[in-house]
């Protein structure tokens, strides 16, 4: 197929590229709602009364459920389909944005949040559901439209409600601004539920053997993924700690919050064990393996990219207004440019990764990235402004399209497993931007670039480490045939 029919397929509304479209709008609304509270803060602050402090402790529990809940989620989407999965997602998101803004205390509006953190979890579900639509060689574009084009939903939430709720009026306007997206969220949940399916017609929709926990196939692997699920517990540790700090929560509540936490990632081994305690005994036909290294270097990757985007944003327009001297109005629009660059990079990442490979792809624009990081942390008052902007523009676009690629190798670890995969490599993101803002809070500017570029170097090189996909990942038919599925 040549580029010019492949371009014009994405670009049609039939076939798989319906799927595509969809799909990316799916995970637009989830993401309007999900940030549709931060454009409208100032408004809920003043029509409500709440402290800064309170906000800021809104902020942090907007994002604290959505490490495990990824994890869930991507247990979910294997088990049930995408469609079933993303229909259901949209639905609770509806209510939950009803709960939120209907909210008439602090503590209602701060459960309302740290429910909501669920819904930053949709992203793992259409993963998924693209991967079964399209074949290896178009797979790192369309996962790439899908991300960069679903990532706008922040910014059109940080656009239209604020102008929403001054149409509106009165210290109610936030309220139906939010909820307008609730209803959105509800009519696009039957939406895509009546118009997608989970595969093509006759194609066969692989579940995992075991539900519970991730399938392995090695006992190698089995220790590497253990080491790997505790990094997603500190974090949520590291969250608690700063809720603590805040005062929401007193130091009883937080030690029986740790506790808890290392309860849960006990449980959480034991799962394990009793999902591979076969595999533990027996070991896996080589067929049917998979190597765990994929997985891990692709978490540790996504970490430094999604999770310095998420944190770069937050303090970008601080950094801009006070290193020259701006307007906040300026500042903010500069600071915006960051994250607007994903609907190109993303696609851009997948687009490189199909035509040039995987492994080095990943590697080159994490390099890229690392770099652009480096020359960020040189920014100072004495540099022309538009030089500066441009630097950010550029570093931004090696981040998103080093992130593209990531996602243009998840699903070609495992078809069965893609959603649980996905879902520990996306909640590496945000342990990466918890991570990375945790460094922020003590440290100036400049210092928290270099962080981030020593971070990317450091996946840049556990990138090289990453085999090349190539051959067929092999999965069991129903009727106990092995069917090879082409990863390249």
């Amino acid at each position: 197929m040549s580029e010019s029919t492949i371009k014009a397929s994405f670009l049609s509304f039939t076939g798989r590229a319906k799927i595509l479209h969809m799909t990316w709008l799916a995970f637009f609304v989830t993401f309007l709602v999900w940030f549709s509270h931060a454009p409208l803060l100032l408004f809920i602050q003043d029509a409500m009364g709440l402290t800064d402090q309170q906000i800021k402790t809104l902020l942090i529990l907007n994002v604290a459920l959505t490490i495990p809940a990824r994890i869930l989620t991507g247990m979910l989407v294997d088990s049930y389909g995408p469609r079933k999965t993303y229909s259901a997602m949209l639905l609770a998101t509806g209510g939950l944005c009803f709960f939120f803004a209907s909210a008439q205390s602090f503590e209602v509006l701060a459960l309302a949040r740290f429910l909501m953190g669920f819904v930053g979890a949709g992203f793992v579900i259409g993963i998924r559901m693209i991967s079964e639509w399209y074949p290896a060689k178009q797979l790192g574009l369309a996962e790439g439209i899908y991300k960069g084009m679903g990532n706008v939903g922040s910014a059109v939430a940080a656009v239209s409600l604020p102008t929403l709720a001054l149409y509106i009026g009165g210290d109610d306007g936030w309220r139906y601004a939010t909820a307008i997206t609730g209803v959105i969220a509800l009519i696009y949940s039957g939406i895509y539920y009546a118009s997608v399916s989970d595969t093509p017609a006759g194609s066969t929709y692989f579940k995992p053997n075991k539900s519970g926990g991730l399938e392995l196939t090695s006992k190698r692997d089995y220790i590497f993924c253990l080491l790997m699920n505790i990094p997603m517990f500190g974090a949520l540790a590291i969250l608690t700690r700063k809720v603590t700090a805040l005062g929401l929560i007193n130091d009883i509540a937080a030690t029986l919050i740790y506790i808890l936490l290392v309860a849960l990632y006990l449980l959480q081994a034991r799962q394990l064990f009793q999902v591979n305690k076969e595999m533990l005994d027996k070991p896996v036909d080589k067929i049917l393996q998979y190597n765990f290294k994929q997985v891990a270097i692709l978490s540790v990757a996504y970490a430094v990219t999604f999770g310095a985007e998420l944190a770069v944003v937050s303090m970008l327009p601080l950094f801009f207004k006070d290193t020259f001297l701006i307007p906040v109005a300026l500042a903010g629009m500069f600071g915006a440019c960051f994250a607007a660059t994903d609907v190109l990079s993303c696609p851009s990442g997948g687009f490189i990764s199909d035509k040039y490979g995987r492994k080095m792809s990943l590697v080159i624009l994490l390099g890229g990235a690392a770099i652009g990081f480096f020359v960020m942390s040189q920014i100072n008052s004495e540099w022309p402004i538009a030089l500066a902007v441009i630097t950010m523009i550029c570093c931004s676009f090696f981040l998103g399209a080093a992130a593209g690629c990531v996602f243009a190798v998840v699903p070609l670890i495992k078809r069965r497993l893609t959603g649980q995969i996905a879902g520990m490599v996306g909640a590496y993101g945000n342990i990466g931007a918890v991570l990375f803002l945790t460094v922020f809070s003590f440290v100036s500017p400049a210092t928290f670039f270099l962080t981030i570029a020593g971070g990317i170097a450091f996946a840049m090189v556990c990138a090289a480490f990453l085999d090349e996909p190539k051959g067929a990942m092999a999965e069991i038919m129903p009727d106990g045939t092995v069917q090879l599925i082409e990863v390249h």
